[in-house]
């Protein structure tokens, strides 16, 4: 009895014929570069890493320059979008127009970020907040799916809010972490744009509007989410490395300021006790000091012999009458501080 053939049935996947064949990779996480990306989005990147190394290892050297761009692009980028999406005065702006509006509100907005401390410093915790609320959605997709848009928006608006707090209550140690980390998201935004296309940029508003069924993240997504923290903590000790040694260096020129002070002071009385040694009677009278007058503004008086003034005093009271006679001391002598009695009798007169 001949064997009945059961007819062949074609199917497109060979797997349940052969169950040792390896599963055909997803499309979706295949990487490919970009090979001829545009040249305007190319430079913008390369721009925007060179800020992302400013801010991951110079944040806090670089205060000002920092808070001026932090300031000059927070600013600019609010109004771009705000001018490019929205009617202004019932009326849709060109692109031209819209990138002029934002870069000088930008300007402005940076050189008050720069001149103004406090504002810098809220500013910087404001995005130390919502990049970490940005890591946080991002991280937290394969566990949570937020039921409503409000929910990350809240949470966002939250996290900024007590970075800008906690960044003005302490400065340091807040502005150097959200400067490593703002500069490490910007590098691993860069890298994003030209491995696949900004995915995780993408994946991120999909996050905030709170769509159901996404599609899960790719290896190098994580990959690249992954690097994140850590350049931060990369960038964080490096600006802690750079701050030891500016303020070690600060000490050391303190310490030699102050020894050559105490040298100086040393040389000036060194100077100072070697005159008086050298020219102990000049100006000295009974003990005390006295400026020498020069010659041009002596009295003419302190040039008398006191041996001339006792003559002419006996001259004009007569012999016998120095004992008795009342008399009035005078200092003739500007230097030596010598008395001479000068005196008139009480009762007699001059012809």
């Amino acid at each position: 009895m001949e064997e009945a053939l059961l007819p062949l049935a074609m199917t497109s996947d060979p797997r349940p014929f052969n169950q040792q064949l390896p599963e055909p990779p997803d499309p979706r996480c295949v990487l490919e570069p970009q090979d001829n990306p545009e040249l305007a989005p190319a430079l913008v990147c390369a721009l925007c890493c060179c800020f992302g190394i400013i801010y991951c290892c110079f944040g806090y050297r670089c205060f000002k320059a920092v808070m001026f761009l932090s300031g000059l692009l927070s600013g600019a980028l609010v109004i771009f979008l705000l001018c490019h999406k929205e009617r202004v005065l019932e009326t849709q702006l060109s692109l031209e127009v819209s990138a002029g509006i934002a870069l000088g509100i930008g300007l402005l907005c940076g050189l008050v970020t720069m001149l103004v401390r406090s504002v810098g410093l809220f500013l910087t915790g404001l995005l130390l907040g919502l990049t970490l609320g940005a890591g946080a959605l991002l991280s937290t997709e394969p566990i949570y799916q937020p039921p409503s848009a409000w929910v990350p928006a809240g949470g966002l608006v939250g996290l900024a809010l007590l970075g800008a707090l906690l960044t003005l209550r302490w400065p340091r140690p807040f502005t150097v972490l959200g400067t490593a980390l703002l500069g490490a998201a910007v590098l691993v935004a860069c890298a994003d744009y030209f491995l696949e296309g900004l995915a995780l940029g993408s994946r991120l508003g999909q996050r905030l509007q709170a769509l159901p069924a996404l599609p899960p993240l790719c290896w190098y997504s994580w990959v690249l989410l992954g690097t994140w923290p850590a350049l931060g903590a990369l960038g964080a000790l490096a600006q802690w490395k750079l701050m030891d040694e500016e303020h070690g260096g600060h000490a050391n020129v303190v310490v030699l300021s102050h020894q050559r002070r105490h040298l100086q002071l040393l040389r000036i009385r060194q100077q100072e006790a070697k005159w008086h040694r050298t020219s102990p009677g000049v100006g000295l009278c009974e003990g005390s000091y006295r400026r020498q007058l020069s010659p041009n503004t002596r009295n003419p008086a302190d040039g008398l012999a006191p041996s001339y003034l006792q003559s002419l005093r006996e001259h004009q009271l007569g012999p016998g009458s120095q004992a008795t006679a009342p008399h009035t001391v005078l200092d003739l002598d500007s230097d030596c501080g010598s008395t001479v009695p000068l005196t008139t009798p009480s009762g007699s007169t001059q012809t």
